[in-house]
């Protein structure tokens, strides 16, 4: 499974963005997407994730400003991103976390787009 992110880039606070996410190879029809992100010096923290049912969770300190949306049908994840503010910058990274008959559970990381938040 490849994760391919985009969309980062330079935003005044207040502002706004959409992250994409396309995700490609062996996917199984259920599955949960999800968006996470990373200061520098810290660890990476979730700030949602969506199941292909439509279940979504967030941080709950992101809720409001931020929105996870998915196109199952294409394996395509968003996170539409609102009033921007200078901690919400950092690296985004797309995941995506499928379950086989097995039990066993894959996890896979896209690469990171970067989300810059200044004046």
């Amino acid at each position: 499974v490849q994760l391919q992110a985009s969309g980062g880039g330079l935003v005044q606070p207040g502002g706004s963005l959409r992250l994409s996410c396309a995700a490609s190879g062996s996917i199984f029809s259920r599955n949960v997407m999800g968006w996470y992100r990373q200061h520098p010096g810290e660890q990476r923290e979730l700030v949602a994730t969506m199941t292909t049912g439509g279940s979504t969770n967030y941080d709950d300190s992101l809720k409001g400003r931020f929105t996870i949306s998915r196109n199952s049908a294409k394996n395509i994840l968003y996170l539409r991103m609102n009033s921007l503010k200078p901690d919400d910058a950092a690296v985004y990274y797309c995941n995506l976390q499928q379950t086989d008959w097995q039990r066993k559970t894959y996890a896979y990381w896209g690469q990171g787009t970067q989300v810059t938040v200044s004046s």
